[in-house]
């Protein structure tokens, strides 16, 4: 293919070890890359998010599924990528040790990673009487520490760092959505700017999806690359990390994940919490 048929990719996603390892391959082309030059652009999701709704400015970027209710005329959903929660996801932490009763989130402070994160729509879909207090994600537990709110909704490496800071579980988002639907809870996904045209996005889908399987067959290198993302992660918790959101499910989410997918902004809708319901359009 000619220096003038490259395609252009910007891509964005989040700074976090499970999206640098899917982007291992991307990062050092170690894939043959069919004629596309992948740019990344780094930033956190709730950032990813506002840019996605400003202007859809980026071809490919990752986005909370809660986002996604406002950007589907612009964006398609490729099949992989997705960070899915099999019975686990955000978690609600408190200083104490408390139930996870509808009764110990009512008129409750809580710190929120951000207005378009699926966490925060999860958490209003379990109980929508709390006052949100918007935090960057890296900056919850130190919140709850400190007392500045009652709960904090931690999500990323947090689900997995917060009793070593001393906090307690009071609510698994992911398990609470499993018991009550029956199925896996998706957080984010990977979108595709529909503008691009259907051969554009079916191939770079496919491409995305053998970059995920290079790093799973490819595991360490990939493992390496993604722990200067860690936050603090030792070798073996950004193992566990990665291991939760990159998967075979990631390289295909699934019937069940879909069918996740649009339960949630189901729910979302029916309990007023999104404007309008939601078509999902699925590419790859």
């Amino acid at each position: 293919m000619s220096q003038a048929a490259v395609k252009n990719i910007r891509f964005g996603h989040s700074p976090d070890p499970d999206d640098a390892f899917m982007f291992y391959a991307f990062a050092y082309e170690t894939i043959p890359m069919r004629g596309f030059k992948v740019s990344h652009v780094i930033e956190d999701i709730e950032s990813l998010n506002q840019r996605a709704l400003k202007n859809a400015e980026l071809e490919v970027t990752a986005v909370s599924c809660h986002a996604y209710a406002y950007l589907a005329d612009k964006y398609a959903v490729m099949r992989s990528g997705a960070s899915i929660g099999e019975k686990y996801g955000p978690i609600l932490v408190s200083k104490n040790k408390e139930q996870g009763t509808r009764d110990k989130v009512k008129g409750k402070r809580i710190a929120i990673p951000g207005k378009l994160t699926t966490a925060y729509l999860a958490l209003q879909i379990f109980e929508k009487n709390f006052t949100p207090v918007f935090i960057p994600f890296d900056k919850i537990m130190d919140a709850v520490k400190t007392c500045e709110v009652d709960l904090g909704l931690v999500i990323h490496e947090g689900q997995l760092t917060h009793a070593a800071e001393g906090l307690h579980k009071v609510l698994d988002l992911g398990e609470w959505w499993h018991e009550k639907t029956g199925l896996p809870l998706p957080l984010g996904v990977d979108v595709i700017r529909k503008d691009l045209g259907a051969e554009t996005t079916q191939s770079f889908a496919q491409l995305f999806k053998e970059s995920i399987q290079h790093s799973l067959q490819n595991r360490q290198p990939a493992l390496d690359y993604a722990i200067q993302y860690g936050r603090g992660l030792n070798a073996e918790l950004n193992d566990r990390f990665v291991g939760m959101y990159v998967n075979d499910r990631t390289v295909e989410i699934g019937a069940d994940g879909e069918a996740g997918f649009r339960r949630l902004l189901d729910e979302g809708y029916k309990n007023g919490i999104l404007p309008k319901p939601v078509t999902i359009e699925f590419v790859g």
